[in-house]
């Protein structure tokens, strides 16, 4: 069982929803990621997204692609990404890490670090031995990821997919074929940080994905506040919120970043309690 999985079953043990913050590796400062991690769990995180920067992402709204064009301005790339993990695991060996990003760092990590036999396995190797538990690469499609998350299953990690309201049933069930740890629901049409969100439309949805989908469904884009954190919890596996978390600390001074997402998410887990 991965450590995804594990973390799942006792929250719904203790009949408790996951908290999931996402943050970019390596803003707003080069060298806060680590240290912002242990924070956010001490705030109350299961499970931590760690965006990984592009300079071409699709999916992300400006309040991400921002943070992630500071931190490839610190020379911030898959291989410190893995680094951060690796310092974060030396006193957190339990909550699980998921890897988000984009196809081309990935691939590019593998033909620089690889020897090109298996898609992502310079990749995977290395990501499972730094103590990553998932990826979630946005623009990889279910129907032509069986290698690579059989890969990842190997190495006891999970290949999560986003869901979105557009989404076909043809296309859950084809996520459903290669999906483990847990989905996605993007709850908005758009990118990152857009629109403000319609909960009983996510409530209409979601049990229209678990008729295809067997594993836990977290929601995010457009959770800002805790009132709606918790009115998510009441029909979703687990909450997942970004680009506030993004906005709060963009300005802040070094000595105040883990302070404030710790504060942040502390009240959110409180709602969701």
């Amino acid at each position: 069982m991965s450590r995804i999985a594990a973390t799942f079953s006792q929250l719904k043990s203790q009949g408790r929803k996951a908290l999931i913050p996402y943050v970019t590796a390596g803003f707003p400062f080069a060298d806060i990621t680590p240290e912002l991690m242990h924070g956010m769990v001490a705030g109350g995180a299961d499970v931590i997204e760690l965006g990984v920067p592009f300079s071409d992402p699709s999916a992300d709204g400006p309040v991400i692609q921002k943070a992630g064009e500071k931190a490839l301005s610190f020379g911030i790339g898959v291989a410190q990404v893995l680094e951060m993990v690796r310092l974060f695991r030396v006193k957190d060996s339990l909550t699980p890490v998921v890897l988000m990003g984009y196809a081309n760092p990935v691939e590019r990590y593998d033909i620089k670090h690889g020897t090109g036999s298996s898609k992502g396995g310079a990749f995977i190797r290395d990501a499972a031995q730094a103590g990553v538990d998932g990826m979630l690469i946005v623009d990889y499609p279910p129907e032509e990821c069986a290698v690579f998350a059989a890969g990842l299953r190997a190495h006891n990690m999970d290949l999560i997919f986003l869901l979105a309201p557009t989404s076909t049933d043809e296309r859950m069930a084809q996520v459903a074929k290669v999906a483990s740890g847990y989905v996605y629901y993007v709850s908005l049409k758009g990118v990152t940080g857009a629109g403000t969100l319609d909960v009983d439309a996510v409530q209409a949805m979601l049990p229209r994905i678990r008729r295809h989908v067997g594993i836990p469904v977290g929601v995010g884009f457009g959770i800002r506040d805790a009132a709606t954190a918790r009115a998510i919890s009441r029909v979703a596996d687990a909450v997942v919120i970004g680009s506030r978390i993004i906005q709060l600390i963009e300005n802040q001074p070094h000595d105040r970043v883990t302070a404030i997402a710790h504060d942040f998410l502390k009240e959110i887990r409180a709602a969701l309690d």
